[in-house]
């Protein structure tokens, strides 16, 4: 089964940055991506979707499922309040509150569909090492939550 994954970036170009490196690990076989959907907020407080693209010829559910996921939790973050679809994925209006705050002006969100878990959790946590971000919300058990976001905070090691 696939996890989703929304982090919020400070930074308005930082989501891009990781969204390429998670491409980059996907060509490397770490990764499964279904979709993977940048937003970013201008200074008009207009947000942008970016989607990735073609990531495999079979994609085309899941960048529905995932465009229309991320275009309805922003629709409805500015209004502050969950509908019933968002609701049935565990989107509530709590979550809506938090990322309407990170997406503030000049503030990037990613979010990240997978088709299924990583077969080297390991080397992609130390891969996705000091990128930053906040995680909104995520299918992913506490547990690898935990550690998700205990890599996005840590410093990055130095080059060999």
């Amino acid at each position: 089964m696939g996890n989703l994954v929304v982090v919020g970036f400070d930074d308005p170009h930082q989501a891009e940055e990781v969204r390429l490196k998670l491409q980059k690990l996907q060509s490397e076989g770490l990764l499964d991506l279904a979709d993977v959907v940048v937003a970013v907020k201008d200074e008009t407080g207009r947000v942008k979707l970016h989607h990735a693209g073609n990531l495999v010829d079979d994609t085309a559910v899941f960048q529905v499922f995932c465009g229309s996921l991320a275009n309805l939790i922003l629709a409805n973050a500015t209004v502050g309040a969950a509908s019933g679809a968002l609701a049935d994925v565990g989107i509530t209006d709590r979550f809506m509150k938090e990322l309407a705050t990170v997406l503030i002006p000049s503030r990037s969100a990613l979010f990240v569909l997978t088709r299924r878990p990583t077969p080297d959790k390991d080397r992609l946590l130390e891969e996705l090492k000091g990128l930053g971000g906040r995680i909104f919300m995520t299918w992913l058990s506490h547990e690898d939550q935990t550690r998700l976001q205990a890599a996005l905070d840590a410093s990055k090691s130095a080059a060999p």
